[in-house]
């Protein structure tokens, strides 16, 4: 396959853009301390795009710091709704201005389609920071029931320092997920970007400045995440951790918790996630698209990646091939080709780990239908194409295992009962769909699934004014809508005796 050749207006955005490098803190941009730093590679190609600053935890505690004198004397913590909205509106307008630029870094540093990248994650991200905006002074306390010689009330206070760790597959849009509403609400924040996509991250933290946000309110700390989050997790000076990302490096954070001052911890940790397909789903195109793009979207690179695809016994085999020919259409290619649907894998590693999966799934027996190779390796970059096996069983690992990558394990089911053993059948609870016309089915299921969402007759079909999160391993904690807000922030109850 020869490389793409890309139209004019992009290779010269290309040739302009000067990725940023520096670290945020303080409101300086600053390189570490020591002078580390790390190589920065794109999988588009597999070429270093930037060296990025590696902070070490010396530089952590001087975020730390920044962040925790930002909070003390009240800069942003004090300053009215009507000021924090002013700069949230213009943060998210200094966003938009510079989203082209802002999906160019996300596209590069991940390998996402530029498609995506621009109609999709940016928008959201600049929607997320708009809609907190908008809703932080719809945060109220409440007044007690109280004897008629004392006042009592109860109202929502700031943490203090959050430290956010955000994944790669969404990097801008995840970190507005944490960093919106923790500001919203007050607090300082210091964000750690993973080390495969620091990119929009620290363009994220300049644009704040820019904004009038005061220095020491984000901090962007790019680093490993054994150094870098693990100095942040370990702090005694950080209130709180947010993370997204894997269940083993999420244990890990709540062991640094309890090694350090008891921090609070709110976990996304992914999943495996059922879709089901009943034989009286009322529009098995619209399930057939959703089941493919459900977990092909991103390269399968999603934590709420429909992985696990179970379909009633009378359309099995029809419903299937329906599915294949919609993987089949998806291109794959450059993710700086306006026209690419599917792109690159975020690195070396992530594609290696999808590709042992799928030798796991045929040395165990299951059927592959479509795809399990890497292709386009003649451009250098780490591409997986959409791959899909049929017959899984249960207890193999591609039912058990989340595999963060283009990969489909199919089974089937002939009854209700055994459709819901199947999908609860795992340690996961992030997301769960089914497909039926019959309305006491769908809500019985909705009722069964044990998921933090649940969508009937369609797939991802949510938006930030809903709660995300998951049950059982996938964590706990909430991210979007109102209940975000509460959890950046302390209960406190005062009673006033009257004299």
């Amino acid at each position: 396959m020869p490389r793409v050749t890309l139209p004019a207006d992009m290779t010269e955005r290309l040739a302009k853009l000067a990725p940023p490098s520096q670290a945020v803190i303080d409101g300086d941009l600053v390189e570490a301390a020591s002078g580390a730093t790390f190589h920065n590679v794109s999988p588009r190609d597999g070429q270093v795009l930037n060296l990025v600053t590696a902070c070490q935890a010396d530089d952590v505690e001087r975020a730390v710091a920044g962040a925790r004198a930002a909070f003390e004397d009240g800069r942003w913590r004090d300053q009215g709704p009507r000021q924090k909205k002013a700069v949230l509106f213009r943060l998210a307008e200094l966003m938009e201005r510079d989203a082209d630029e802002l999906a160019l870094l996300e596209s590069l540093d991940v390998g996402k389609p530029i498609s995506d990248a621009r109609n999709v994650d940016i928008p959201l991200a600049i929607n997320t920071c708009r809609w907190y905006a908008e809703a932080l002074d719809k945060v109220y306390g409440e007044v007690g029931t109280s004897p008629a010689d004392r006042l009592s009330y109860a109202v929502h206070e700031p943490l203090g320092v959050i430290g956010a760790i955000v994944p790669w597959n969404f990097p801008l849009h995840m970190a507005m997920w944490k960093v919106a509403p923790a500001l919203a609400m007050g607090n300082s924040v210091v964000l750690k970007p993973a080390e495969q996509s620091p990119l929009t991250a620290l363009k994220l933290g300049a644009l704040a400045l820019e904004a009038g946000l005061p220095p020491g309110v984000l901090n962007v700390i790019p680093g490993l995440g054994g150094v870098a989050g693990e100095a942040l997790a370990l702090s005694m000076d950080v209130d709180m951790i947010a993370f997204t990302g894997s269940g083993p490096v999420g244990r890990r954070l709540m062991e640094y918790s309890a090694r350090s001052n008891l921090k609070r911890v709110s976990l996304e940790l992914g999943g495996k996630s059922p879709q089901i397909v009943f034989a009286d789903c009322p529009d098995l195109e619209a399930a057939a698209q959703a089941a493919a793009w459900g977990v092909f979207y991103n390269q399968g690179e999603v934590c709420t990646a429909a992985s696990r695809l179970l379909v009633e016994a009378p359309i099995k085999d029809a419903f299937l091939a329906r599915v294949i020919e919609v993987a089949k259409g998806m291109k794959v290619g450059d993710p700086l080709d306006p026209s690419t649907q599917f792109g690159a894998m975020v690195s070396e590693r992530q594609m290696n780990t999808a590709l042992d999966y799928i030798a796991t799934a045929d040395s165990q027996g299951a059927r592959r239908v479509l795809g399990g190779q890497r292709v386009r390796q003649e451009a250098g970059g780490f591409y997986v194409e959409p791959t899909i096996f049929d017959q899984v069983r249960p207890d193999q690992t591609l039912a058990r295992e989340e595999v963060f990558g283009p990969v489909l394990g199919v089974m089937t089911f002939s009854s209700e009962d055994e459709a819901m053993r199947l999908a609860n059948d795992t340690v996961y609870g992030l997301a769960a769909g089914l497909w039926t016309a019959d309305v006491s089915k769908a809500l019985r299921g909705a009722r069964r699934l044990k998921a933090g969402l649940v969508w009937v007759n369609g797939w991802d079909a949510c938006d930030i004014t809903m709660p995300f999160g998951g049950f059982k391993q996938s964590g706990f904690g909430r991210d979007r809508s109102l209940h975000a807000l509460h959890k950046y922030a302390d209960l406190k109850s005062v009673s006033v005796t009257l004299r």
